[in-house]
């Protein structure tokens, strides 16, 4: 109890309440589509009564959501530390990304309220703009918050101009308390519909589900093990007469690049099935993150574009990410990033590499691809809504873009979406 009344004495109880509130029903959309319960009314309805709650409040309020927002949306991303020997880490790290969330609602609040203070611009139109805008925010180089992702299972669109017509339409009604200013949102009203591939699916391409935790995908014994494994479902895949097999991210844990033996099978195979497979490359001694195309006897490799800050490339300067890298990572060297987009052709069908985390950033969709491949090693979060998150990253840009995208996953299940709905579902 004494702790409790110390925060009583910086924030009341309708603060914390209303900040809780507008943070829960903001992220209900996340929580409900992890539980397989979601629904398009329900989402939309959430959605709308978050803004509608957050868009009024002062800064205390706004930087509690903040806090929550962020121990809601993300408090899976300290998972990683437990198989890194640090599972005491973890509620620093839980604490530390929640600040962040915390520190940039505050300041936008603030700022706010210093624009309606010095030039009677009313501060919810000041918020409204930083909520439409914060999905340009990108703390670290990491950025997954999109208040639009609420959308991406509703009613509503998630294209910027649905968003700003559905805060204008909440702040018209908050600031001249009329109702007659919610009919705005009928004109953010988007419905989909999906697109018939399944057939494609099932006759065409194979793709591929692992289920290889973390601790045995690194350990060099399980190596021959997870070769045998890869080489049996191309032989499957052969005998089904499929025409492209989609494996993991990192399926094959090495440098396969320096593996001539395992090239040369893969070659070989090719020959009959394209095959796409997720592994490491050794390039001038700096490792990447890498998918490697076997195709025709040839082989072509497209490197990750965008590595995931502190897994793969530490964004902080180069001093203090060493000393990191030497306590966490036992002193290894950051991931490269290729300069370019990778784009090949399976016959006569364009599709863009993404790896992972790269395939929920908006540079990954520049030039509107209509296919996508995604290789994805998700070992490191689960059990957690990780998976569910960047699904609904993935279902969100599939409607924004039009992409159709092939998700290959390990520890978690691969699937299809087509304008922004799953419409195959791989758990094998």
């Amino acid at each position: 109890m004494g702790k409790f009344f110390k925060i009583r004495k910086y924030f009341t109880t309708f603060q914390l309440t209303r900040g809780f509130f507008a943070a829960l029903l903001s992220s209900a959309f996340l929580y409900l589509s992890w539980l397989g319960i979601s629904h398009p009314l329900i989402n939309t309805i959430f959605a709308i009564l978050s803004l509608y709650l957050l868009l009024p409040e002062e800064r205390k309020v706004w930087m509690i959501s903040g806090f929550l927002i962020g121990i809601f949306w993300f408090w899976w991303i300290s998972m990683s530390f437990r198989l890194y020997g640090f599972p005491w880490a973890m509620p620093i790290g839980i604490f530390a990304v929640a600040s962040v969330y915390a520190l940039l609602f505050w300041s936008a609040a603030y700022v706010a309220e210093k624009f309606e203070q010095h030039w009677q611009l009313p501060s919810l139109w000041t918020k409204a703009l930083f909520l439409l805008g914060v999905s340009y925010i990108h703390p670290f180089g990491f950025d997954w918050f999109k208040p639009e992702l609420m959308l991406t299972e509703s009613y509503l669109g998630i294209q910027k101009w649905h968003f700003a017509l559905i805060l204008l339409s909440l702040a018209l009604t908050l600031q001249k308390k009329k109702l007659f200013y919610l009919f705005l949102l009928l004109f953010a009203y988007q419905p989909t519909f999906v697109t018939d591939i399944k057939q494609v699916i099932l006759q065409d391409i194979e793709l591929v589900t692992t289920h290889v935790p973390i601790h045995d995908k690194w350990d060099p014994k399980q190596l021959p093990a997870q070769a045998s494994y890869v080489i049996r479902k191309i032989d499957d895949a052969i005998k089904k007469e499929k025409k492209l097999i989609i494996f993991p991210e990192s399926v094959l844990p090495i440098f396969l690049n320096r593996e001539q033996e395992l090239l040369q099978d893969l070659r070989k195979k090719s020959t009959a099935i394209t095959i796409v497979i997720g592994a490491l490359k050794w390039d001038e001694n700096v490792p990447r993150n890498s998918t490697y195309i076997f195709q025709q006897g040839k082989m072509k490799i497209a490197d990750k574009v965008i590595l995931v800050p502190f897994g793969e490339s530490n964004p902080l300067p180069y001093w203090m990410g060493r000393w990191v890298n030497q306590i966490f990572y036992d002193g290894a060297v950051d991931y490269k990033a290729s300069s370019k987009i990778t784009d090949y052709d399976v016959d006569g069908k364009i599709y863009r590499n993404a790896i992972c985390y790269e395939a929920c950033s908006e540079t990954l969709y520049e030039g509107n691809p209509e296919q996508m491949i995604v290789l994805s090693n998700n070992g490191w979060f689960v059990p957690s809504i990780e998976p569910t998150q960047q699904r609904l990253l993935l279902q969100y840009y599939s409607r924004k873009y039009g992409t159709i995208i092939y998700h290959s996953i390990n520890m978690s299940p691969s699937y299809v979406i087509a304008n922004g709905k799953i419409v195959q579902t791989v758990v094998n």
